[in-house]
């Protein structure tokens, strides 16, 4: 399967190459004195794995907010924010960490915001969630809140890779003499990305559930771009309890569908998840919005596991 992109690229499509994450803002030279030609802030994950992918060693990559934290409540360090004003760009999401968009603003840094995105694609996202949920009394419910999109949007291969399109045409903006080196990359991992969207429409094409049980629903992306419909135990917001009356319903649509698997987030506690599951009899399993990653991780190793964990719990073939 092929996707288009918003940029074309130009250079040979070969192995993708990735350069090695970042992810300690303390351990970067964010002053502009290493030998690459930019110096790049990136604001979570996803961002930085497309910024490195695309910048090779012509760009140094400074990840804003530590691995291993979530962006939402993250908080920036005074010397992480004065070293933004030496940085070329910034890639981020607004409205997705309020200590990002807040040093921003105070800098005034050049920045790059991937929330167009979510504005040309959240709609779609948030009426396929709407038809999933049609015949769900807990829908009209205050907790499960379609107003406010869902900003998960590179859990869809092809979303990220429109953005990496954007990121591109940013980095050959500010640095023109190695743009041919960036379109060169940029084919390598939209060819990387593609293989990747291959794999999820191949593997998920026949299961035999469709129904999806999400600690948080954070996967309306996901779910829009390969025909899955999730239920989560809360809505938006990954630290929201759920309400008992949501739980009880949760239990009887698990019940009801046949499901064996809830699935919950290595960030986010899985104790009420855990105690659901055990109760019904089923098991739990890992599926990462990958907002951040553990050392060793990349995007597309974390979203292959992915893909394994929605193999097992939904039975594909």
């Amino acid at each position: 399967m092929k996707f288009s992109t918003p940029l074309i690229v130009g250079g040979a499509v070969g192995t993708l190459l990735l350069a090695g994450c970042s992810a300690d803002p303390s351990t970067d030279d964010a002053s502009g004195s290493s030998d690459a030609a930019l110096t790049v802030g990136t604001s979570f994950y996803p961002l930085q794995f497309v910024a490195e992918a695309i910048g090779g060693d012509d760009v140094e990559v400074t990840s804003l907010i530590a691995a291993g934290v979530e962006p939402h409540d993250a908080e920036m360090s005074p010397a992480t924010v004065r070293s933004m004003q030496n940085m070329d760009t910034v890639l981020y999401l607004s409205d997705f960490s309020a200590a990002v968009d807040d040093a921003i603003d105070t800098t005034g840094v050049r920045a790059l915001d991937a929330h167009h995105i979510i504005d040309e694609h959240g709609d779609a996202e948030a009426e396929h969630e709407e038809e999933t949920h049609a015949d769900d009394e807990y829908a009209s419910e205050d907790e499960h809140d379609h107003g406010t999109l869902d900003p998960h949007f590179w859990l869809d291969p092809t979303l990220l890779a429109e953005y990496a399109g954007d990121v591109v045409g940013e980095f050959s903006e500010l640095d023109p003499e190695n743009a041919d080196d960036y379109g060169r990359r940029a084919g390598e991992l939209f060819e990387s990305l593609s293989a990747l969207d291959a794999s999820f429409s191949d593997g998920l094409a026949t299961c035999e559930r469709r129904d999806i049980f999400v600690s948080h629903e954070a996967y309306g992306y996901l779910g829009l771009r390969y025909d899955l419909a999730q239920e989560g135990m809360s809505g938006l917001d990954p630290e929201a309890e759920p309400s008992p009356a949501r739980i009880r319903e949760i239990r009887d649509l698990i019940e009801g569908s046949g499901a064996t698997t809830i699935y919950t987030e290595s960030k986010v506690s899985a104790a009420v998840a855990q105690s659901l599951a055990d109760d019904i009899g089923i098991t739990t399993a890992v599926l990462d919005p990958l907002e951040t990653i553990a050392d060793g991780d990349d995007y597309i190793s974390v979203m292959t596991r992915n893909l394994d964990a929605l193999r097992t719990g939904l039975d594909c073939r």
